[in-house]
C-alpha cells in the first residue's frame, strides 16, 4: 500500500530534525528511531540530500557538520590554559609498560602533547585520534595504533561500527577520555557515535580516566555517556566546592590533590608532584570517584 505523501513529508521532516540534533546518526540508529527499513531511510536520506537539507556519508549521516560543529583546530585554542593543566596532572597516571586509550577531542590531544614533551616508555598506544597518533609515533619506544572507522575529518577522529569492532581486540590498562559535558548526572558527549565508542572502550578498559576542563560544567550535551559512579577518576580545574555546588558531590577519601598523599586502597593511582623525569607539575584537583 502506497503511504501518503504527507506521511513521507511528516517522516523526512522528522529525520532532518534528528541529523539536526545529533549530527551524526548511522543508517540503522534512522531506521530504528523512525520505524523504517533501511531502504525507506536510505530513500529518504537520498530525498534530503538532493533538497540540500543534509550531506550524506557512507554508513551515516553528517548534518550541515561543516558548518554546525566546530572543528578540532576551532575547538583547540578553547581554554587552552586549562587543558593544558589538565594534561600535566593526567601525564603521573602513565606508567611505563602500560596499554591506553587515548580518545578524541582536543583536551587528550594536549595530553599526548605532555607525554611528547616527557615520555614514559615504553608504552602501547591506541587512538581514534588523528593528530595524537601522528605526534606520537614519533617517540622510540611508543607503539601506535589507530582504530579503523569512518574519518571524520574537520573533527580529526575515526568513527563508525568498524571502529568500534576493531576496538574489541584490546585491552586496556587506562582510558584516557574526554566529554563535552558533566553535571549531577553524570557525563555527557555530543554525538551518538562517540558514546558509543566511547562505551566500547569502557568494558575494555581496567581503568576509566576523564579529562574534562570547567567549561564543561553544569551542561548537559545530546547524548548521557556514564553516571559518577562509572569514572575511576575526573582530571579536572575544577575545586571541589564547585563541584559540589553542581550536584557532584564526593564523599571523604575521594579526593585527592596533585602532590598530595596517595589514598589507600584506590583502584586509580594518585598522580605524583613530579614525573620520573622530574617535571614539575601544578596542583590540580584530582577526583578519585
Amino acid at each position: 500500500m502506497k503511504v501518503p505523501f504527507h506521511v513521507v513529508q511528516a517522516r523526512r521532516e522528522r529525520l532532518a530534525q534528528l541529523l539536526g540534533q545529533h549530527r551524526y546518526l548511522p543508517v540503522k540508529d534512522l531506521c530504528r528511531r523512525l520505524g523504517v527499513s533501511e531502504a525507506t531511510a536510505r530513500r529518504d536520506l537520498a530525498a534530503l540530500v538532493s533538497e540540500k537539507k543534509i550531506q550524506r556519508t557512507h554508513g551515516g549521516a553528517l548534518s550541515e557538520f561543516n558548518d554546525r560543529f566546530p572543528s578540532f583546530r576551532e575547538r583547540q585554542g578553547r581554554a587552552a590554559q586549562a587543558k593544558a593543566k589538565i594534561a600535566r596532572v593526567t601525564l603521573a597516571f602513565m606508567e611505563p609498560n602500560g596499554t591506553y586509550f587515548l580518545d578524541s577531542g582536543t583536551t587528550i590531544c594536549a595530553v599526548a602533547e605532555a607525554f611528547r614533551d616527557h615520555p614514559n616508555t615504553p608504552v602501547t598506544i591506541v587512538t581514534s585520534n588523528l593528530p595524537v597518533g601522528e605526534m606520537l609515533a614519533a617517540i622510540p619506544e611508543v607503539q601506535v595504533f589507530m582504530v579503523a572507522g569512518q574519518l571524520l575529518h574537520l573533527q580529526s577522529t575515526l568513527l563508525g561500527e568498524t571502529a568500534r569492532k576493531s576496538l574489541e581486540f584490546w585491552k586496556f590498562d587506562i582510558a584516557f577520555l574526554s566529554a563535552e559535558a558533566m553535571n549531577s548526572e553524570g557525563i555527557w558527549n555530543s554525538q551518538a557515535a562517540i558514546v558509543e565508542q566511547q562505551k566500547v572502550v569502557l568494558e575494555l578498559s581496567t581503568r576509566a580516566v576523564f579529562c574534562i576542563d570547567g567549561s564543561k560544567l553544569n551542561r548537559q550535551a545530546p547524548h548521557f555517556l556514564v553516571p559518577w559512579h562509572r569514572v575511576d577518576a575526573l582530571v579536572t580545574d575544577v575545586s571541589a566546592d564547585r563541584l559540589a555546588r553542581a550536584g557532584i558531590t564526593l564523599k571523604e577519601g575521594q579526593r585527592a590533590v596533585t602532590g598530595g598523599r596517595r589514598p589507600a586502597a584506590q583502584p586509580v593511582p594518585t598522580p605524583k608532584s613530579t614525573t620520573s623525569q622530574g617535571m614539575e607539575t601544578e596542583e590540580m584537583p584530582v577526583h578519585i570517584l
